[in-house]
């Protein structure tokens, strides 16, 4: 095992800088999956578990959107919530209970909530609501992408170490080319964040700037 004084956001940027990397590259079609762009996790000034990295997040999000919009491509909000017994979170919602806790986030709480910035259409847009880590488990997105025949997913949201990897890994072991904007995921510690976005990039995913994941949307016809 290798061992270094550096930080984590240091060897991302070593990483980023190294031009030896052949990256999956876009492909045809892709969707826009937006994992959990919810209160629980955005609102830093209502709740402990929010958490912000890059504060126009959600900003490039929306003008993913709108993009995808444009072009008839598939958008999907995905956002946690569970019954008040709990039990639909599983071993997953064992470790703690207090009312920050996983699996007290209600259906039709305000912690399920997605946040006010969201631009969503909901006259076309897909929103799910999941239980587990991956945007994938137990959800109808796989089917909706088939249906949709796209071979690119590109990922937003949070949190980069939990949610977004887990969305990531399941993209890629399914096939898809999987893409994660570097300002549209967010995570509670710088430390955490880059660690992910490190070891997404070197084995699951692109991470790029979301300049580079614009400018090949407004030119891919």
């Amino acid at each position: 095992m290798q061992t270094t004084d550096k930080t984590a956001k240091e060897i991302f940027n070593d990483v980023m800088a190294n031009p030896q990397r052949v990256p999956f590259g876009f492909g045809n079609k892709a969707v826009l999956v937006n994992v959990d762009p919810q209160k629980a996790y955005t609102r830093t000034d209502l709740f402990k578990t929010a958490y912000e990295t890059d504060p126009k997040q959600l900003e490039y999000t929306n003008q993913l959107a709108r993009g995808f919009r444009e072009k008839g491509w598939p958008v999907v909000w995905t956002h946690v919530a569970f019954l008040d017994s709990a039990e639909d979170a599983g071993v997953w919602g064992t470790r703690t209970d207090t009312p920050d806790s996983l699996q007290n986030i209600k259906y039709g709480s305000e912690r399920a909530e997605f946040d006010e910035r969201c631009e969503i259409d909901r006259s076309r847009d897909v929103i799910y609501t999941k239980r587990m880590p991956s945007a994938f488990f137990e959800t109808p997105l796989q089917s909706l992408l088939v249906w949709h025949q796209v071979d690119t997913v590109i990922i937003t949201g949070g949190s980069t170490s939990g949610c977004i990897r887990a969305t990531a890994v399941e993209s890629l072991s399914r096939g898809y080319r999987t893409i994660v904007p570097i300002e549209c995921v967010a995570d509670k510690h710088e430390s955490y964040h880059y660690a992910n976005l490190t070891d997404l990039h070197l084995k699951y995913a692109d991470v790029l700037p979301v300049a580079n994941v614009l400018e090949w949307l407004s030119g891919n016809a």
